[in-house]
């Protein structure tokens, strides 16, 4: 099942240069509930616009789905930098309803689909790739980057250190600096939930 949201009308669209495209793991698409993640994105698009497109999915074709009509049918999916992926799952690996998928399968299933994009997967999961793994998604997909968090959940969600690094790369493109800015201002909360970012 599919469920396509757009987070914003077209009118309140602001003049930002990029947007962020969110996809949650949930139990049932057909479930309608306002999560923390749709709350931070509107948070993000009020106080420092940055739009977003939010959509769920709940098994791994929903996902493929979602993804690919944003590569094929969206065509401002070039102004979308960030794909966030807000899903359980283990060190290299997403789960959708109890099914695990490899970091692996999925650059298959998108393979040279990414180009350019960033993937920020929120602490919902840990990421924890080796060199090879890493290099591996990345030359599959043609993503830029892979970024998350070492550290699960534990009480604390990774919701406002996300949007600090969305905002943070909204002002500034060079992802290098901006992951040094990212620690430099939140130096406490990156080394508690341990921000990665593979490139």
């Amino acid at each position: 099942m599919l469920e396509k949201q757009s987070q914003y009308p077209q009118n309140q669209l602001t003049d930002s240069e990029y947007f962020i495209y969110c996809l949650e793991a949930v139990q049932d698409v057909e479930t309608n509930i306002i999560t923390e993640t749709q709350e931070s994105l509107e948070h993000l698009v009020l106080n420092f616009g940055i739009a977003s497109i939010y959509n769920t999915c709940d098994t791994i074709e929903g996902l493929e789905d979602c993804l690919n009509s944003l590569v094929l049918d969206d065509h401002n999916f070039k102004d979308y930098e960030i794909i966030y992926l807000v899903m359980p799952g283990e060190a290299n690996s997403i789960c959708l309803n109890d099914y695990y998928y490899s970091l692996q399968e999925i650059a298959e299933r998108f393979e040279g689909r990414l180009i350019g994009k960033i993937l920020h997967f929120s602490n919902a999961k840990i990421l924890d790739l080796d060199e090879e793994e890493a290099q591996y998604f990345l030359d599959i997909t043609g993503a830029k980057a892979i970024s998350g968090y070492g550290n699960t959940y534990n009480g604390i969600s990774s919701t406002n250190l996300d949007k600090a690094f969305f905002n943070l790369f909204n002002e500034d493109d060079n992802l290098v600096d901006v992951v040094e800015e990212l620690h430099q201002r939140y130096y406490a909360i990156c080394k508690l939930l341990d921000f990665r970012l593979y490139y």
